[in-house]
C-alpha cells in the first residue's frame, strides 16, 4: 500500500480491478497532464505514474533546447520519471496557446489509445510575469492579461473541448482543472478574474458532462514549493509539495462516486482529509492554509 494513503482500497475502487491505495490503482488509465515540464504539473504526472497510469505530458520545454524563461525541467524529464515510477510517460511538445498544436496532441492520444480517462488542465503562463498585488489594475502590464487568459483559462477550455467527446462516447472520465480558491482578495485584478473564471467554467462544464457520467472538478493547491524557488526555512515550512495535488487528483480519479463532486472546487487539504492521504511529509494541511482558508479548519 502506498504510504500516503491512510484508508483501505475498497472505498475508492472505481471498478473491481482498480484498487486505489495499492500500487497500480490507476493501471490501465490514460491521462493527459498539460503544462508538465515542472512544478505542479510535473508533480501530478509523477503521482499518476506511481499509480500505474499511462501519462501524456505536454509543455514547451524539451531536452536540448532553451526552456521557458530558462527554468529547470522539461517534458522529456517528466515523462522519463513517470516511467521510472511504474507508469508509462509520453512527452508531447505543445504550446497550449496554439490550437493546431493542441489538436495534434489529442489526435495522437486518440490514435494511440482510443480514449482518454483523465485530463488535468494545469497549463498556465500567468507566472511568466510575477503577479504583484500592490499594482492597481491600470498599472498592470497588459501582456499579463493575455498570459493568464490565453495560456491559462483559454487553454483549459480548449483542451476540455477536445477531451469531452472521447469521454462522452465512453461515458466515463474526469476533467480536473487546477485553480485557486478565493476566500479573500488576492489583490491582483487579472488573477482574481481568471481564477473565478476557471471555477465558473468548471461548474458549467460539469453541468454539460453530468448526463454522460463524466465529471469535472476544480482542485486548488496551496502554496507549493517548486524547483525555481529558494525559500528561507520559515517560509518553506508553510508550503506543500508539488505532489500533494497529484495525490488529490489520483484519489478523485479512482473514486467511483466522483460524479457526486462534479462542478465543485476542492482544496488539497479538503481532499486529503476525505480520502485519507497525506503530503510527502505526512501532513494533510500546510500552515499556509491556516492563514488563507478558514474553510479547511472543519
Amino acid at each position: 500500500m502506498n504510504s500516503w494513503l491512510g484508508y483501505g482500497s475498497t472505498r475508492f475502487a472505481r471498478a473491481p480491478e482498480v484498487g486505489f491505495g495499492l500500487v497500480g490503482s490507476l493501471r490501465g488509465y490514460v491521462a493527459l497532464v498539460t503544462g508538465a515540464s515542472r512544478g505542479g504539473g510535473k508533480g501530478i504526472a509523477l503521482v499518476l505514474g506511481s499509480e500505474g497510469a499511462t501519462v501524456y505530458v505536454t509543455g514547451r520545454s524539451v531536452r536540448g533546447e532553451p526552456t521557458t524563461l530558462g527554468r529547470p525541467g522539461t517534458i522529456d524529464e517528466t515523462a522519463g520519471q513517470v516511467t521510472e515510477r511504474g507508469g508509462t510517460g509520453i512527452a508531447i511538445r505543445c504550446d497550449h496557446a496554439d490550437d493546431a498544436q493542441v489538436d495534434a496532441v489529442f489526435d495522437q492520444i486518440r490514435g494511440e489509445q482510443g480514449r482518454l480517462d483523465l485530463l488535468v488542465n494545469n497549463a498556465w503562463s500567468g507566472y511568466e510575469i510575477s503577479p504583484d498585488p500592490s499594482l492597481a489594475f491600470w498599472e498592470i502590464e497588459w501582456r499579463h492579461w493575455d498570459l493568464m487568459f490565453t495560456g491559462g483559462l483559454r487553454a483549459t477550455a480548449y483542451a476540455s473541448r477536445l477531451a469531452a467527446p472521447m469521454m462522452v462516447t465512453a461515458r466515463r472520465g474526469l476533467i480536473a482543472n487546477l485553480t485557486w480558491v478565493l476566500d479573500r482578495p488576492h489583490g491582483h485584478a487579472f488573477y482574481e478574474v481568471v481564477k473565478n473564471g476557471t471555477n465558473k467554467l468548471t461548474e458549467q462544464m460539469a453541468d454539460d458532462l453530468r448526463p454522460f457520467d463524466v465529471a469535472c472538478i476544480a482542485v486548488s493547491p496551496g502554496f507549493m514549493r517548486l524547483e525555481r524557488m529558494n525559500l528561507p526555512p520559515d517560509v518553506a515550512a508553510m508550503t506543500e509539495s508539488a505532489e500533494f495535488p497529484g495525490r488529490a487528483i489520483a484519489a478523485l480519479a479512482a473514486d467511483d462516486r466522483v460524479l457526486s463532486k462534479s462542478g465543485r472546487v476542492f482544496t488539497t487539504p479538503d481532499l486529503a482529509r476525505e480520502y485519507g492521504f497525506t503530503d510527502i511529509d505526512g501532513s494533510q494541511q500546510s500552515s499556509f492554509w491556516d492563514q488563507h482558508w478558514a474553510g479547511t479548519w472543519t
